[in-house]
């Protein structure tokens, strides 16, 4: 094979994979070959920036990129730092149960038991609030968890039963009210919500419950949220933890509650950042395509994202996909500028971490395809991949059986795209994932088998956007 076929088809190689994997396109190949180039200074490898409570790690997918305009994504990993041997926070929290109708017989039961294993694992420095609700509302005003007021509250979780319809607007009320009562004592303010329903009284629309929930959050309170059953509006509930900066669970089996909320009072108690947001600066020449699976707020040439609070060691992922341009070849091209801003706890300041992404042009189609960060592109597949998980969703959900399977067999053809720069053993549980959840499509045939399989499939798409730790 002489040179020109060999770089005709190193080319066209990269221009099929950019249709399934998003890979920067290539210009036009030349009809000769190209001189013989020095290979120019590689760029600098993923950026770790760790000031404060927070590591900020980011990378290009592709640090080589061909002239002109290419789409590139950028990679965001934020992880709390570990304190070995610190003491746990003390919390402020309001559990707040879902006690309809819907809840009676065993997925009461359950909760109630969960709340009483939660009463257990709190200690005197710690206050709780237990709010339950159906069609109205009632409360054990929040105390401090003395072995008096222990036993209290075991005996109010007994005394609760089920009745009425899903006020889910005054559970989260009463819950904020009862934290407000003493918030400015404690650093970390938690809310967790469990709910097996649709809300049926009070506010019911989602845009309602929604700005309730991000009040919440602004005033200091962080919410997380627990589906349990296949019944409740699992969008719903996703949309209370990301607004509320806390987590969000699926359990179809209430029996898991303890462990849930056990998890979720561990993700409180050893918080390390809260307020944590993080913006993209655009430098000239690149554009955004999309913050994969976060809602962001875009001004000007600035994108913000909003994270959930952080705990010890919690991982989260943030997948972006953009449109650069270099012109010259051997330029370094300032792709991307980066700012982390978050209320350090352990220090209890205030902190930023800033980073900037670059990438070099070149004219050889064979370097771009060598030079790929091989996590990065994981990564970038695994969130294109739950974009796709959460349309096979939706198709499920409204009977489209053959759309939803078509949706899951792009991701196995994405993933075996990238193979061929992570490898094999790379791909192959997320390969072996695609098709667990195209078996289990498949297999559904009652309406509660289905709604399982999305409820399912909409909580690995959020993991698989990044939302490593915030999702039970």
């Amino acid at each position: 094979m002489n040179r020109t076929v060999l770089f005709l088809s190193l080319a066209g190689s990269l221009a099929l994979a950019a249709l399934v994997l998003g890979l920067p396109q290539v210009t036009q190949p030349r009809k000769e070959p190209p001189p013989e180039v020095a290979v120019p200074t590689p760029p600098p490898p993923p950026l770790q920036n760790t000031p404060g409570s927070l590591t900020m790690t980011s990378r290009l997918s592709h640090p080589y990129v061909p002239s002109g305009s290419s789409e590139v994504f950028a990679t965001v990993d934020l992880t709390g730092a570990e304190v070995p041997g610190a003491k746990r926070s003390p919390v402020n929290l309001a559990l707040v149960i879902d006690r309809s109708g819907s809840m009676s017989g065993y997925k009461l039961a359950q909760a109630k038991q969960a709340a009483r294993h939660l009463v257990g694992l709190l200690r005197e420095e710690d206050r709780l609030a237990i709010v339950h609700y159906g069609s109205d509302v009632k409360s054990l005003p929040a105390a401090s968890v003395t072995p008096a007021q222990r036993e209290r509250m075991l005996q109010y979780v007994d005394g609760i039963w089920d009745d009425g319809g899903t006020n889910i607007g005054a559970g989260l009320s009463a819950g904020r009210f009862q934290l407000s009562t003493a918030q400015s004592e404690f650093k970390v303010n938690r809310l967790i919500l469990m709910s097996d329903g649709q809300p049926t009284e009070g506010i019911t629309d989602n845009d309602g419950l929604s700005r309730l929930v991000q009040e919440l959050r602004a005033s200091g309170v962080t919410v997380s949220s627990i589906g349990v059953g296949t019944d409740f509006n699992e969008d719903l509930m996703q949309g209370f933890a990301e607004y509320g900066g806390g987590a969000y669970g699926f359990l179809e089996d209430a029996g898991q509650l303890a462990a849930l909320f056990q998890k979720d009072l561990q993700q409180a108690s050893t918080s390390v950042a809260r307020g944590v947001s993080l913006t993209f600066t655009l430098p000239p020449g690149t554009s955004l395509g999309e913050v994969l699976g976060y809602n962001a707020r875009q001004s000007g040439n600035q994108v913000t994202v909003a994270l959930p609070d952080f705990s010890a060691g919690q991982l989260e992922r943030v997948v972006v996909r953009l449109v650069t341009t270099g012109e010259r070849v051997g330029q370094t091209v300032r792709v991307l500028d980066l700012k982390l801003a978050y209320t350090d706890l352990i220090r209890n300041v205030g902190t930023e971490n800033t980073a900037a992404l670059s990438a070099v042009v070149t004219d050889r189609a064979e370097e771009v395809l060598a030079r790929q960060d091989k996590d990065a592109t994981l990564y970038s597949v695994r969130a294109r991949s739950a974009a796709n998980l959460k349309k096979a969703a939706e198709a499920l959900s409204e009977g489209r059986r053959e759309e939803a399977a078509l949706y899951i067999r792009q991701n196995q053809d994405m993933f075996d795209q990238a193979s061929a720069v992570a490898g094999p053993a790379a791909v192959a549980p997320e390969k072996a994932a695609q098709q667990a959840t195209l078996d289990e499509y498949e297999s559904a045939t009652s309406d509660e088998q289905m709604r399982s399989a999305v409820k399912r499939s909409k909580a690995k798409a959020l993991r698989d956007f990044g939302r490593v730790g915030s999702t039970y």
